[in-house]
Order: C-alpha cells, then structure tokens, then sequence
C-alpha cells in the first residue's frame, strides 16, 4: 500500500493474507469457513447466483445460499457447490433466523437481489447475528435505510464483529443523507465509521473503503466495464468469502473489504485483457477470480 497521508492510503497491492493461496495440506473445507449468504427472489435469482459464484472461487470452504422456494432449483443447478436453505415463501425471505441457526456460520451476507419487502427478516438477523462477520449489499442496504435506528444497530454489529457496508453512491445518500460535494461525502464517510466501527464501501470509480478509525483505503482495480449488472453481486461474494476465511487470522472489517475490493477489480482487469470493457459481463468477473486470487 501506498500512504498519502496519516489517514489515506492507496492500495497498489493490497495485505495478502495466507488463507488464500498457502494452504496447509492438513487442512480441509471446515478450515476456510462456512458462509451463509441470504439473496434472491423472483425474478431476481441471477443476484444470487453471482454472489455465489464468486463466494466459491474466492475460497470459502462452505457456502449455504438461502432462497426463496422458487429459487431452488436455480441454484442448485447454477451453482452445484452450494448447499440450499429453503425459504417457507415462495417468493421472497420471509424467514426470521435465530441465533442458534447462525451459530454454525462464520460469516454472512445479505442483499443480492432480494427485493424490499422483507424489513422484519432483516431485522431479525441483524440482531441475532451480532458477533458474526456480517456484509450488507444492495437490497440488505435499501432495507436497512427504512429502518429509524440503523446507526444503533450499525454501532452494535460493528463492535461486536468485522461488518462492511457496500454502497453505491445512491444507496450511500439513502442510509446517510445526501452530501453538497465529494469533501464532504469522504468526511461523511470516515466519520460513520469511526462511530459505528463498520467498514463502509464506497463503490465506483477508485473505489473508497473506510474503517474504525477513520482511515481511507483508495482501490487501483478496475475500468468502465465494471459498470455492468450484477458487479457489485459479485463484490458481496467476494468479501463474504473472505470474512469467512478469516476467522483465524483476525483482520479487521477494512483490510478485508479492501482486499475484496481490490481482488475484484483485478478479475476485471484480467478480463478485459480478452475482451473489450463494453462487452464484460458481471459473470465475466467471477471467471477471472482463478487468477486475480493467485
């Protein structure tokens, strides 16, 4: 990493934990964890599908997809590597998990093509899952932006485990009000969290990623081809991936998010050394993870 100043950083390369590429020969699926990730709904299932996707080829040992009951044969024939939580509605999360069914995962992730009709879910699992690495994406941030006291809730997930945020620019007005300019949107940005002690993702160009004191680490990865459906599904998998796996070396929320952004900025670089960035597809990124990881 590059540093900028006291607070900023540029990430040229980013912390290369072991867990990625030096792998005890000892070791088995249980070492690299087991990820829930709550996603889809219908009509929205290749949200799902990416997230997964990406989840398993950036490592994770385990990966339960909870769906909709009409997202079940989708996904276990898109992504035969994941097992299935079966939702009891046809449609949409209607499930309400309790701590003792969290307890068997090491991290999880929620939002990829969910939909916005499932507020008491979320909110259930926010408050049994604290004490587990947690990463909110898309619909699990439109969701959480409904509710009056998600700086209360924010504040305790992020003290109680690594937790990352990733919006875009408009889901980052919804959740925390709009900015007059990018000053003050950074500041904004630093500042939650250190109050909250999440890691935000500010997705787009240079992607920015904050952490618990305030610090900024500005991604080098990526081009205009990102700009695509699905990309940011695919980032979910990748963090999700890699809180999982990092359940024995204790990096905190930022590093991990950094290192997720970085890695998926780096798949699509390596795509568009094949293709033209008008052409690349989010499933393109998620191909290119075998040799962004290496």
């Amino acid at each position: 990493m590059i540093q900028i100043d006291e607070l900023t950083f540029e990430v040229d390369r980013p912390v290369w934990p072991a867990f990625l590429n030096n792998r005890p020969a000892e070791s088995h699926k249980g070492t690299y964890g087991h990820a829930l990730l709550v996603a889809g709904s219908y009509g929205k299932m290749g949200a799902a599908v990416l997230a997964a996707r990406a989840c398993l080829r950036s490592g994770v040992g385990l990966l339960t997809v909870h769906v909709p009951q009409r997202g079940v044969d989708i996904m276990q024939t898109a992504v035969p590597e994941a097992m299935v939580s079966v939702d009891d509605d046809e449609r949409r999360w209607s499930h309400r998990f309790s701590t003792s069914e969290l307890a068997r995962y090491d991290a999880i992730g929620v939002g990829p093509g969910l939909g916005t009709e499932s507020l008491a879910p979320l909110r259930s699992l926010l408050e049994a899952s604290q004490g587990k690495p947690l990463v909110l994406d898309a619909d699990g941030l439109n969701m959480l932006a409904m509710l009056p006291d998600r700086l209360d809730l924010l504040r305790r997930l992020g003290s109680a485990a690594p937790t990352v945020l990733t919006p875009h620019a408009r889901e980052f007005e919804r959740l925390f009000g709009p900015a007059a300019d990018r000053p003050e949107r950074e500041a904004r940005q630093r500042a939650l969290s250190r109050q909250t002690a999440c890691a935000i993702v500010y997705k787009g160009h240079r992607t920015q990623t904050t952490g618990s004191k305030g610090q900024m680490f500005i991604n080098t990865t990526g081009n205009p081809g990102m700009a695509t459906a699905g990309s940011g599904d695919v980032l979910t998998g990748v963090i999700l991936a890699i809180l999982a796996q990092n359940k024995e070396y204790q990096l905190d929320a930022a590093i991990c998010a950094s290192l997720g952004v970085w890695l998926h900025g780096k798949s699509a670089d390596l795509a568009v050394q094949k293709q033209s960035e008008c052409s690349l597809v989010a499933g393109d990124i998620v191909n290119f993870l075998a040799m962004a990881t290496m």
